[in-house]
């Protein structure tokens, strides 16, 4: 995710929606309750190699005439390099040993013909550019004839997530020579820039005499935008929600937005999650009444779109064209169904979106099966033949859940490589049954199918579900009806490959108190600080460095163990209180965001999006090597409240941090996010993205390259002008080594 950290004053901020009213319960209150019984994270670390293959369902063969069998190399010793130091710097550090290049920026060109970035906000043509706010990535590998082939390593393709543009008030300042317009109405041309840096990119890059580099002429390069047709598929294609005067027949969308997460399916495509989508769109202060306050109301309100809701850049301002005019999505139409306006095209946007990164001429496809809601990755579970696919998924809100989508086919090895990949989408992706987690408090939990056969669904109050394209399409409300658990806003998901467990970030929450008022609630075990942390003179309460939850699966579909697998908070903090993993300066982090699995060493990469610790280091990544559910122990908090009670909380801690097991490996320039990470499958190399460094510049300052509170990448040589940049970097180990060793 993305925002715009240090700017309390701004009356909006889209990427913190708090739109969940439900009375469903927290995962604080019931793992408070678990942890009087059992205790958790208590054990050691596992090795790489073949333990992570037999994870994944993956062996060695060999022929059986075979009379001797050469031992396997050993493999390398894991996080054996010396940690990066927290850095204030408006530049990039990794480690000694380790090289970073810069890439990809923000407006390099992807097409033949296209000029140069000047970057001084006269470029155009974005479209055939590089989008902004580079995030989630995945590897596509190409051999030498230009085809997949998913064992390269010096020549592939990246997917890379363009999520959204640095705007302090409207517009995306750094794109337009004065900085653009922060009053409505915006102009056309600002807004065709706006709109085209949304969406992805799939880039060819390659290796030659040692170095990488991207191949911007590539006939295999390509962009999706915000107004890009894409298929609408699986059981919300053709439901009279999605009909708009664009597709009467609900069967198309345009464009792909606020793309966060990603995931690379076992048949070789690109998963993109739309995120952030809702605070794109206006509604007028009259539409409640105009749509008959029937149950689109209760929708829209659920996913954040209030009557009178303003959007984030006023797109639908720029003009009477159709393009401009979809953003308003008010009912000003006279037809029953919508297809002479845009009422229901916010229900065209909050998917995963499957593409395919080696055919451009493939139309991308948003797999409505696997829920509406604020995506970040989708993960795939093991995949074993005979057996259904499994994909987790998180929705990035506050008090929002955790998703896991089951297909109804049974994995047929052969589709893995087979030709027409997005068939192999349809076959696994639009036809399954959706689930949402419930955590127990005795350590255990439920997926609870979404679906109209359950009671809870078909007799919910709030919202009358007709089928199951209204559950795709009104996920949230499903998963209130059935009582699911709310969680700290569920970024990024992994499977760790060598256990099949599956982890999640759990960014921050400062709506923790002792003694709350208003929406604010209690410290409990899952959540179990709440403190003052001064930034400069302002005080931040509650939890402000997040945590991560693992899952393991049990052997029925329905069933999973649960805990909690780390706590970020700093150093210097107290240890029974607040650094409750005990980290060290070298491993102390805050707000986790982006999670990512080396396939070839194991290697867990934490990344960071904060805004909280942003006084003492810039955003970071780190390398963990993690246990499993269940090897630590627990911890007992001792709350004193305002009248004079005390109130304990007492919580799973997993065993304490060492420099074999946790690592700071890289911080970032000023005013950045760390994000997305792909590798090479030899795990020599890592393409690790550098979201919106020098967010933070004033958009008033936009003329003075001087007042930047970053100037990263021109700084660092890359590239003409001075303003800040997203970018993709490249990093290899000075040895040829693998990556993390």
């Amino acid at each position: 995710m993305n925002h715009r950290a240090d700017t309390p004053e701004l009356a909006i901020d889209f990427n913190n929606e708090n739109s969940n009213p439900s009375a469903n319960p927290t995962f604080d209150a019931v793992l408070g309750a678990r942890l009087s019984r059992r205790g958790l994270l208590r054990g050691g670390v596992g090795s790489v190699g073949t333990a992570m293959l037999a994870g994944f369902g993956v062996s060695a063969c060999g022929g059986s005439n075979d009379s001797a069998v050469t031992p396997p190399p050993a493999a390398p010793k894991l996080l054996d390099f010396g940690a990066v130091p927290k850095s204030l710097a408006d530049t990039l550090l990794v480690p000694a040993g380790y090289t970073a290049s810069v890439l990809f920026a923000l407006g390099d060109p992807l097409a033949a013909g296209v000029a140069a970035y000047k970057n001084d906000g006269t470029d155009s043509d974005f479209d055939k550019r590089a989008g902004d706010h580079h995030d989630g990535m995945e590897w596509f590998g190409l051999g030498g004839d230009g085809k997949r082939n998913d064992n390269a390593t010096e020549r592939g393709l990246l997917a890379i997530n363009h999520e959204a543009t640095t705007d302090e008030k409207l517009s995306s300042f750094f794109l337009h020579a004065n900085g653009g317009t922060s009053t409505l109405p915006r102009p056309a041309a600002e807004v065709d820039k706006e709109t085209d840096i949304h969406g992805i990119a799939v880039i060819e890059v390659a290796k030659a005499g040692g170095k990488w580099a991207y191949v911007p002429s590539s006939a295999q390069n390509f962009r999706l935008t915000s107004l890009t047709p894409i298929e609408i598929a699986g059981p919300a294609r053709g439901s009279a929600q999605v009909v708009t005067k664009y597709s009467a027949n609900g069967t198309m969308t345009r464009g792909t937005l606020n793309n966060c997460g990603t995931g690379k399916t076992p048949w070789g495509t690109f998963l993109t999650g739309e995120e952030n989508w809702f605070g794109y769109f206006t509604r007028s202060a009259t539409d409640d009444a105009a749509r008959g306050n029937d149950k689109t109301v209760t929708a829209l309100k659920r996913y954040g779109r209030n009557q009178g809701a303003a959007s984030r850049h006023g797109w639908e301002t720029g003009g009477a064209e159709d393009k401009y005019q979809r953003w308003n999505i008010s009912k000003t139409g006279t037809s029953a169904n919508g297809s002479d306006d845009y009422r229901n095209e916010m229900n065209g946007m909050g998917y995963i979106v499957e593409i395919d990164a080696y055919d451009k001429s493939r139309v991308a496809k948003k797999r409505t099966g696997l829920g509406r809601f604020a995506h970040e990755s989708a993960a795939f579970g093991k995949v074993e033949a005979g057996k259904p696919v499994t994909v987790y998924m998180g929705d990035d809100s506050r008090g929002e859940y955790i998703y896991k989508f089951v297909s109804t086919a049974l994995w047929n090895a052969a589709d893995a490589s087979a030709a027409d990949r997005l068939a192999v989408g349809d076959k696994y992706l639009d036809s399954g049954k959706l689930y949402v987690a419930k955590f127990n408090a005795d350590g255990t939990g439920t997926w609870v199918e979404l679906a109209l056969t359950n009671a809870a669904i078909a007799s919910y109050a709030a919202y009358k579900f007709e089928d199951v394209a209204d559950i795709c399409i009104n996920t949230r409300l499903a998963a209130d009806a059935v009582g699911a658990t709310k969680m700290d806003r569920p970024e990024w998901n992994a499977v760790n490959p060598a256990n099949g467990e599956i982890y999640f970030t759990l960014t921050n929450n400062s709506n923790r108190s002792i003694n709350p008022t208003g929406s604010q609630y209690v410290p409990d075990a899952a959540n179990p600080r709440a403190y003052t942390d001064m930034k400069g003179t302002t005080a931040q309460n509650g939890n402000p460095n997040g945590h991560l939850v693992r899952m393991k699966e049990e052997a029925a579909v329905t069933g999973f163990t649960w805990d909690v697998y780390l706590f970020g908070a700093e150093a210097g903090s107290d240890k029974a209180m607040v650094n409750l993993s005990s980290l060290t300066a070298d491993q102390d982090f805050s707000s986790p965001d982006g999670l990512v699995f080396s396939k070839a060493t194991g290697i867990c990469w934490i990344q960071t999006d904060d805004g909280a610790y942003t006084d003492v280091t810039n955003c970071m990544m780190l390398a963990a090597v993690p246990g499993q559910v269940g090897d630590g122990s627990r911890k007992t908090l001792t709350y004193t409240k305002a009248d004079g009670s005390k109130m304990d909380v007492v919580t799973p801690v997993g065993k304490a941090a060492t420099e074999t097991t946790l690592k700071r490996f890289l911080v970032g320039p000023k005013g950045c996010e760390i994000t997305g990470l792909a590798e090479t499958p030899d795990g020599k190399t890592i393409f690790v993205n550098i979201q919106h460094p020098g967010e933070t510049t004033a958009m008033a300052d936009v003329g003075d390259p001087a007042k930047y509170t970053s100037q990263w990448p021109s700084n660092a040589g890359y590239g003409a002008g001075k303003r800040p940049r997203s970018a993709t970097i490249v990093i290899t180990k000075n040895d040829g080594g693998v990556i993390g060793s």
